[in-house]
């Protein structure tokens, strides 16, 4: 068996080598989320000269919430030490630093596909297509070593279908234990659903809307959540313990306590509740 992605430092965030690329590159609009409107390219008011946040602590109750449920896989460092050599986007003109900006997103997208192929090939049910996912990560990871103008003109999308293919598999090899008719509800609108104790087990929950549902006590043993929105669900005393493909920014943007049982791939937010 493989590692597990959480164990692969080049998959997790290290701020402390990354040019605050997330601070800049990418925007946001005042909402409950962001206290304010940022356009893409431009540096948050909140970020120093060092490439630290002058409001790190205090996120939240700042009203920058979004800012703690962001999680860039390993794209930041990757960016930064990698396909720029250490040149941060201060030290150049204006091209290199839009150059480095377009690059940002396209490598995040190449982390989180890794991040779901390395959690494929931990799991015991997916034996019969580990020797595929094996090799779409390596293609993947040679993908990540492209130069920046290769990097900009990558078709993400159509890579990202590739590995869904794969992934779809692996989620039904997972799911299939469950021995019964399971519950299909990829791309479901689940905004505000009373979901209270339900029997989720072996769902597919691809791509499902579960903003503020909730979740209280359900069962969510080898459901599929990849890409689901949980932004705010209540999973307090919920079962995700062998859930698959769950993220921490999914976790980090949900609801729940020390009785919340979670998959080991992430880990209990410091803002939940105990």
């Amino acid at each position: 068996m493989d590692t597990a992605p959480a164990d692969r430092p080049e998959l997790r965030a290290d701020c402390g080598r990354c040019f605050a690329l997330c601070c800049v590159a990418l925007p946001f609009a005042a909402s409950a989320d962001f206290a304010i409107d940022k356009a893409a390219g431009t540096p948050c008011r909140n970020l120093r000269d060092d490439f630290r946040c002058g409001v790190h602590t205090e996120l939240r109750p700042r009203g920058f919430s979004g800012c703690t449920v962001f999680d860039c896989f390993g794209a930041g460092q990757q960016v930064s030490q990698v396909t720029f050599g250490g040149q941060d986007w201060r030290s150049g003109d204006r091209e290199h630093a839009r150059r480095m900006f377009d690059v940002f997103p396209v490598m995040r997208g190449l982390h989180e596909l890794l991040w779901y192929l390395t959690e494929a090939l931990t799991l015991p049910d997916a034996r019969p297509v580990h020797a595929d996912l094996r090799r779409m990560r390596e293609k993947t990871e040679r993908l990540t070593l492209r130069t920046p103008d290769e990097l900009r003109a990558l078709d993400l999308d159509a890579h990202r279908q590739e590995v869904n293919v794969l992934l779809l598999r692996t989620s039904e090899l997972v799911r299939a234990p469950v021995g019964r008719r399971k519950k299909d509800r990829r791309g479901a609108d689940l905004i505000g659903a009373r979901l209270k104790g339900a029997d989720l087990r072996g769902a597919s929950l691809r791509g499902a809307c579960l903003i503020a549902a909730d979740l209280t006590g359900a069962d969510l043993r080898r459901a599929d959540l990849t890409g689901a929105d949980l932004r705010d669900a209540n999973l307090t005393d919920a079962d995700l313990s062998d859930a698959v493909f769950v993220t921490q920014p999914q976790i980090n943007a949900a609801r729940g306590t020390a009785g919340t049982r979670l998959p080991a791939t992430v880990t209990c937010p410091g803002h939940w509740t105990t």
